[in-house]
Protein backbone atom coordinates (compact mmCIF):
# COMPACT_ATOMS: atom_id res chain seq x y z
CA UNK A 1 0.00 0.00 0.00
CA UNK A 2 1.68 3.54 -1.23
CA UNK A 3 2.25 5.76 1.43
CA UNK A 4 -1.19 8.09 2.31
CA UNK A 5 -0.37 11.75 1.80
CA UNK A 6 -1.30 13.91 5.33
CA UNK A 7 -2.66 16.97 4.54
CA UNK A 8 -1.80 18.62 7.80
CA UNK A 9 1.76 18.12 8.07
CA UNK A 10 4.29 18.95 5.06
CA UNK A 11 7.73 16.93 6.34
CA UNK A 12 9.69 18.61 2.62
CA UNK A 13 11.41 20.49 5.52
CA UNK A 14 11.32 18.10 8.20
CA UNK A 15 14.44 15.39 9.24
CA UNK A 16 12.16 12.85 9.10
CA UNK A 17 11.24 13.21 5.51
CA UNK A 18 14.87 10.70 4.44
CA UNK A 19 13.17 8.11 6.10
CA UNK A 20 9.72 8.15 5.80
CA UNK A 21 8.66 9.88 2.53
CA UNK A 22 8.73 8.78 -1.23
CA UNK A 23 9.71 5.74 -2.96
CA UNK A 24 13.32 5.59 -1.84
CA UNK A 25 12.16 5.58 1.92
CA UNK A 26 10.35 2.50 1.51
CA UNK A 27 12.78 0.14 3.54
CA UNK A 28 12.93 2.31 6.09
CA UNK A 29 8.66 2.28 6.06
CA UNK A 30 9.13 -1.66 6.39
CA UNK A 31 10.67 -1.36 9.15
CA UNK A 32 8.32 1.14 11.03
CA UNK A 33 5.26 -1.48 9.70
CA UNK A 34 7.53 -3.91 11.24
CA UNK A 35 6.63 -2.05 14.60
CA UNK A 36 2.75 -2.00 14.37
CA UNK A 37 2.99 1.67 12.74
CA UNK A 38 0.13 2.59 10.25
CA UNK A 39 0.64 5.21 7.20
CA UNK A 40 -0.69 7.63 9.27
CA UNK A 41 1.75 7.60 11.97
CA UNK A 42 4.37 7.61 9.75
CA UNK A 43 3.36 10.47 7.46
CA UNK A 44 3.13 12.87 11.05
CA UNK A 45 6.19 14.20 12.62
CA UNK A 46 9.18 11.91 14.57
CA UNK A 47 9.17 13.07 18.17
CA UNK A 48 11.52 11.04 19.94
CA UNK A 49 11.10 10.75 23.87
CA UNK A 50 14.27 10.18 25.59
CA UNK A 51 14.73 8.91 28.59
CA UNK A 52 17.67 7.93 31.70
CA UNK A 53 15.47 4.98 32.83
CA UNK A 54 17.13 2.33 34.51
CA UNK A 55 17.36 0.28 37.55
CA UNK A 56 20.77 1.98 38.62
CA UNK A 57 19.33 4.70 41.43
CA UNK A 58 15.59 5.47 42.50
CA UNK A 59 16.19 8.75 40.55
CA UNK A 60 15.09 6.94 37.52
CA UNK A 61 13.08 4.17 37.79
CA UNK A 62 9.77 6.43 37.19
CA UNK A 63 11.17 7.57 34.27
CA UNK A 64 9.26 4.83 31.92
CA UNK A 65 5.94 4.83 33.62
CA UNK A 66 6.70 9.56 32.74
CA UNK A 67 7.33 8.49 29.00
CA UNK A 68 4.20 6.92 28.74
CA UNK A 69 2.30 9.82 29.60
CA UNK A 70 4.80 12.24 27.07
CA UNK A 71 3.63 10.03 24.32
CA UNK A 72 -0.04 10.03 25.29
CA UNK A 73 0.73 14.15 24.85
CA UNK A 74 2.29 13.73 21.47
CA UNK A 75 -0.13 11.34 20.12
CA UNK A 76 -2.94 14.26 21.31
CA UNK A 77 -1.10 16.41 19.42
CA UNK A 78 -0.79 14.43 15.72
CA UNK A 79 2.85 13.50 16.09
CA UNK A 80 4.21 10.11 16.60
CA UNK A 81 6.25 9.27 19.21
CA UNK A 82 9.66 7.29 19.12
CA UNK A 83 10.52 5.87 22.83
CA UNK A 84 14.40 5.78 23.69
CA UNK A 85 16.68 5.02 26.69
CA UNK A 86 20.50 6.05 27.76
CA UNK A 87 22.65 5.14 30.91
CA UNK A 88 23.35 6.83 34.02
CA UNK A 89 25.64 6.98 36.64
CA UNK A 90 24.09 7.82 39.75
CA UNK A 91 26.71 9.58 42.49
CA UNK A 92 24.59 8.30 45.60
CA UNK A 93 25.94 5.24 44.28
CA UNK A 94 29.11 6.37 42.64
CA UNK A 95 31.01 7.80 45.38
CA UNK A 96 32.93 6.86 47.39
CA UNK A 97 34.72 3.87 45.73
CA UNK A 98 36.39 3.91 42.00
CA UNK A 99 32.99 4.03 40.22
CA UNK A 100 33.74 8.08 41.41
CA UNK A 101 35.44 8.47 38.10
CA UNK A 102 32.35 7.65 35.91
CA UNK A 103 29.88 10.13 36.88
CA UNK A 104 31.19 13.38 35.10
CA UNK A 105 32.25 11.14 32.27
CA UNK A 106 28.37 9.93 31.88
CA UNK A 107 27.00 13.30 31.23
CA UNK A 108 28.91 13.73 27.67
CA UNK A 109 27.99 9.93 27.10
CA UNK A 110 24.44 10.64 27.77
CA UNK A 111 24.52 13.56 25.24
CA UNK A 112 26.03 12.10 22.89
CA UNK A 113 23.80 8.71 22.75
CA UNK A 114 20.81 10.81 22.65
CA UNK A 115 22.26 13.58 20.07
CA UNK A 116 23.25 10.39 18.15
CA UNK A 117 20.20 8.34 17.94
CA UNK A 118 17.98 12.20 17.12
CA UNK A 119 20.12 12.15 14.14
CA UNK A 120 20.41 8.78 13.23
CA UNK A 121 16.96 8.16 13.07
CA UNK A 122 16.18 11.94 11.61
CA UNK A 123 13.42 12.47 14.46
CA UNK A 124 12.08 16.37 13.96
CA UNK A 125 11.81 17.08 17.83
CA UNK A 126 12.63 15.72 21.27
CA UNK A 127 11.27 15.42 24.71
CA UNK A 128 13.86 14.92 27.22
CA UNK A 129 13.33 13.02 30.44
CA UNK A 130 16.21 12.63 33.49
CA UNK A 131 16.51 12.72 37.01
CA UNK A 132 19.75 12.01 37.85
CA UNK A 133 22.83 14.70 38.28
CA UNK A 134 24.51 14.27 35.50
CA UNK A 135 22.00 13.36 33.33
CA UNK A 136 20.06 16.26 33.67
CA UNK A 137 22.70 18.50 31.94
CA UNK A 138 23.52 15.38 29.95
CA UNK A 139 19.85 15.94 28.60
CA UNK A 140 19.64 19.67 28.14
CA UNK A 141 23.02 19.41 26.29
CA UNK A 142 22.02 17.45 23.57
CA UNK A 143 18.99 19.54 23.29
CA UNK A 144 20.91 22.39 22.07
CA UNK A 145 23.12 20.45 19.56
CA UNK A 146 20.14 19.15 17.89
CA UNK A 147 18.53 22.23 16.89
CA UNK A 148 15.05 20.87 16.66
CA UNK A 149 12.14 21.93 18.70
CA UNK A 150 12.55 20.51 22.61
CA UNK A 151 11.53 20.51 25.71
CA UNK A 152 13.40 18.82 29.13
CA UNK A 153 11.11 17.03 31.77
CA UNK A 154 12.64 16.59 35.48
CA UNK A 155 11.38 13.67 36.82
CA UNK A 156 10.96 14.94 40.32
CA UNK A 157 12.68 14.57 43.65
CA UNK A 158 12.14 11.90 46.23
CA UNK A 159 9.82 12.00 49.30
CA UNK A 160 11.47 12.82 52.81
CA UNK A 161 11.61 9.64 55.00
CA UNK A 162 9.85 9.89 58.40
CA UNK A 163 12.20 8.93 61.74
CA UNK A 164 11.33 9.13 65.66
CA UNK A 165 8.67 11.72 64.16
CA UNK A 166 10.98 13.86 61.80
CA UNK A 167 12.00 14.33 58.26
CA UNK A 168 14.83 12.69 56.99
CA UNK A 169 17.00 12.34 53.81
CA UNK A 170 19.99 10.68 52.43
CA UNK A 171 22.06 13.68 53.65
CA UNK A 172 21.08 12.34 57.21
CA UNK A 173 22.31 8.83 55.90
CA UNK A 174 25.58 10.21 55.27
CA UNK A 175 25.46 11.77 58.81
CA UNK A 176 24.93 8.97 59.96
CA UNK A 177 27.27 7.45 58.89
CA UNK A 178 30.14 9.77 60.61
CA UNK A 179 28.07 9.47 64.07
CA UNK A 180 28.38 5.45 63.76
CA UNK A 181 31.63 5.95 62.85
CA UNK A 182 32.90 8.35 66.50
CA UNK A 183 30.71 5.41 67.75
CA UNK A 184 28.00 7.63 68.69
CA UNK A 185 24.85 5.38 67.66
CA UNK A 186 24.73 1.52 67.12
CA UNK A 187 24.44 -0.61 64.42
CA UNK A 188 20.77 -1.05 64.92
CA UNK A 189 19.92 2.67 64.31
CA UNK A 190 22.03 3.38 61.48
CA UNK A 191 20.31 0.68 59.88
CA UNK A 192 16.99 1.97 60.73
CA UNK A 193 17.89 5.16 59.38
CA UNK A 194 19.08 3.73 55.77
CA UNK A 195 16.36 1.49 55.85
CA UNK A 196 13.45 4.40 56.07
CA UNK A 197 15.63 7.67 54.42
CA UNK A 198 14.62 7.16 50.93
CA UNK A 199 11.14 6.31 50.50
CA UNK A 200 9.91 6.48 46.95
CA UNK A 201 11.19 7.24 43.48
CA UNK A 202 12.33 10.71 42.73
CA UNK A 203 16.38 12.24 42.95
CA UNK A 204 17.92 13.15 45.98
CA UNK A 205 15.93 15.38 48.16
CA UNK A 206 18.08 17.80 48.95
CA UNK A 207 19.34 21.05 46.76
CA UNK A 208 22.06 18.93 45.13
CA UNK A 209 22.61 18.98 41.17
CA UNK A 210 19.64 17.09 40.25
CA UNK A 211 18.07 19.77 42.34
CA UNK A 212 19.56 22.36 41.67
CA UNK A 213 19.32 21.70 37.49
CA UNK A 214 16.12 21.52 37.20
CA UNK A 215 15.66 25.07 38.80
CA UNK A 216 18.02 26.15 35.74
CA UNK A 217 16.05 24.13 33.30
CA UNK A 218 13.28 26.33 34.16
CA UNK A 219 15.33 29.62 34.40
CA UNK A 220 16.94 28.78 30.62
CA UNK A 221 13.39 27.92 29.25
CA UNK A 222 13.88 24.41 28.20
CA UNK A 223 11.01 23.37 30.88
CA UNK A 224 7.39 24.12 31.39
CA UNK A 225 7.65 26.89 34.29
CA UNK A 226 6.57 25.34 37.58
CA UNK A 227 7.18 21.89 36.57
CA UNK A 228 10.64 20.91 38.58
CA UNK A 229 8.74 21.12 41.84
CA UNK A 230 6.42 18.28 42.19
CA UNK A 231 8.04 15.22 43.95
CA UNK A 232 8.30 12.30 41.35
CA UNK A 233 5.58 9.72 43.20
CA UNK A 234 3.13 12.57 43.05
CA UNK A 235 0.86 12.58 40.02
CA UNK A 236 1.65 16.27 39.00
CA UNK A 237 4.76 15.39 37.16
CA UNK A 238 2.65 12.81 35.05
CA UNK A 239 -0.21 15.06 34.22
CA UNK A 240 2.60 17.52 33.05
CA UNK A 241 4.39 14.84 31.20
CA UNK A 242 1.40 14.29 28.55
CA UNK A 243 0.99 18.60 28.45
CA UNK A 244 4.81 18.50 27.52
CA UNK A 245 4.12 16.03 24.53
Amino acid sequence: MPLKSNPDFDKSKLPSRHVSVGPASAPHRSYYYAMGMTDEEIARPFVGVATCWNEAAPCNISLARQAQAVKKGVKSAAGTPREFTTITVTDGIAMGHSGMKASLVSRDLIADSVELTMRGHCYDALVGLAGCDKSLPGMMMAMVRLNVPSIFMYGGSILPGRHKGKDITVQDVFEAVGAHSAGKISDEELHKIECVACPSAGSCGGQFTANTMACVSEAMGLAIPYSAGAPAPYEIPRCLCRSFG
